[in-house]
């Protein structure tokens, strides 16, 4: 079974220095059709502009996975992480019991584009944690490559929630195939392009729902970026 969410039904939170499409309830934006797909919870698409970002704030109990689209994003936690992360890397905060943190677009000229992407953990009030690796473009090319696993398979960034996010970046006539286990769903969201995804057409920030389906083909009709998730 195969269930569209289009671009233009997700929330929206806009301000001065933010810019937000929301795929599931979140913040202000509250619809009980649209809480979450199995354990993926948030997906947020977020443009920050120049010099601006989330002041600190807190998290607790969520697998947090952000990925850089454009742009860089400035990372610092209670934990005593600091870093800038920028296209091709995946950046993962277990919350645990409890941690700060805060992002920021360390840039006096350009804005930055982000996804940011919240799974439920497995067990509730872990230790906090803090993870980020490069996932060069090549390994992503017409082909899915894991960013984020719970056993850190493929070299991905490792949480601790069953699921498993991966990534690829499509040119146009380019196919790719994803054959699930048997018992699992799968959320598949157009970061930017426009493909064909077992016949249905999609756009950027357009998403696909699976469930039950032996097989996913994806053929891309321009450019694209895809992120995949599978879920218990």
């Amino acid at each position: 079974m195969i269930t569209t969410r289009k671009s233009s039904e997700r929330g929206h939170t806009r301000i001065d220095w933010l810019d937000s499409r929301h795929t599931f309830s979140f913040g202000e934006y509250h619809d009980p059709r649209h809480m979450g797909f199995r354990t993926l919870r948030v997906l947020n698409d977020d443009r920050v502009q120049r010099a601006s970002g989330f002041p600190t704030h807190g998290h607790r109990d969520m697998e947090i996975v952000t990925w850089v689209l454009e742009g860089a994003l400035e990372h610092k936690d209670s934990l005593g992480n600091g870093s800038i992360i920028r296209p091709g890397d995946v950046q993962r905060m277990s919350a645990g019991k409890g941690i700060l943190h805060s992002e920021w677009n360390p840039s006096k000229e350009d804005g930055v584009h982000f996804l940011q992407m919240w799974i439920l953990p497995d067990k509730a009030g872990g230790a906090p944690s803090y993870e980020e690796r490069q996932i060069p473009l090549a390994d992503r090319r017409a082909t899915w490559r894991r960013i984020a696993d719970k056993g850190g398979r493929d070299g991905s960034v490792r949480m601790g929630a069953d699921a498993s996010i991966l990534n690829t970046v499509l040119e146009k006539g380019e196919e790719v195939a994803y054959e699930p286990a048997a018992g699992r769903s799968q959320w598949l969201h157009v970061a930017r392009g426009s493909i064909v995804a077992n016949g249905v057409e999609l756009g950027t920030g357009d998403a696909l729902a699976v469930q039950d389906e032996k097989r996913l083909v994806v053929k891309a009709l321009g450019s694209s970026e895809l992120m995949l998730f599978d879920l218990k």
